[in-house]
């Protein structure tokens, strides 16, 4: 073997080392769409913490965050329109690929290999599975209850426009919509954690292609075919 020769393959060893090397990555969030989705979050947790901490005399200390119990009061249902008003920004940019359809269905029939994890056996999916729309429709609903029946109890404001009754039902069904909605909201963070890679999605803005693949793989394909919005990390990492 000539000495060019072996530097010829030398060099292109080298080169297979170093693509191999470099992770594939795909876009999935904007800038925008994720400073949206913390604000929103945000929001969602000092609302919960305001509205538990004046739901239960237990929880009555959590007024210690916000000034004490009259301003938790007079705060709490500024947050509620803030996050009204944050949450209808994702959902004008979201609700779209949030449509179920059959993809949907299989996924939610293939239930048992989603909790042992065997996501190989399940269907190629888009952006988003069954469970995901299922979180983004439910708070959708609950948010809009949340929102109008807090209208309804809040005096300062509204007080002279509803009656007595209807300031009762609107506290029970404000009351019944946060406690399922908080509850969606743990499951949601509990699934973020537990898929590997997921919460990359909102920090970076980016995932891996084999995450994509893995979990998404029609949106990957789309991804790569129409926008092109594939790319190599040089530096790698998951």
């Amino acid at each position: 073997m000539s000495v060019t020769t072996g530097h010829s393959q030398a060099r292109r060893a080298q080169t297979e080392r170093a693509n191999a090397e470099r992770e594939v990555i795909v876009s999935r969030y904007t800038g925008l769409q994720r400073v949206n989705h913390w604000i929103t979050a945000g929001l969602f947790t000092l609302l919960g913490i305001s509205g538990l901490a004046m739901f239960s005399p237990y929880l009555f200390f959590l007024t210690g965050l916000f000034g004490g119990g009259q301003a938790t009061r007079a705060i709490h249902p500024w947050l509620g329109c803030g996050l009204a008003a944050s949450f209808f920004l994702l959902f004008i940019r979201f609700w779209l690929l949030n449509i179920p359809n059959r993809d949907d269905v299989l996924w939610m029939l293939r239930i048992g290999d989603i909790v042992r994890n065997k996501h190989d056996r399940l269907p190629p999916l888009g952006k988003y599975n069954a469970g995901q729309k299922g979180v983004f429709w439910s708070q959708t609903a609950l948010i809009g209850i949340m929102f109008c029946s807090g209208l309804v109890i809040w005096d300062q404001y509204f007080f002279a426009f509803t009656s007595i009754e209807q300031k009762r039902i609107a506290v029970l069904a404000h009351s019944v919509a946060a406690i399922f909605s908080i509850a969606i909201i743990l499951v949601h963070i509990y699934a973020g954690l537990w898929i590997r890679g997921t919460t990359r999605a909102m920090i970076r803005g980016n995932v891996t292609g084999g995450w994509a693949i893995r979990h998404h793989r029609k949106w990957f394909y789309k991804q790569a075919a129409t926008y092109g919005e594939v790319r190599r990390d040089k530096h790698g990492g998951h």
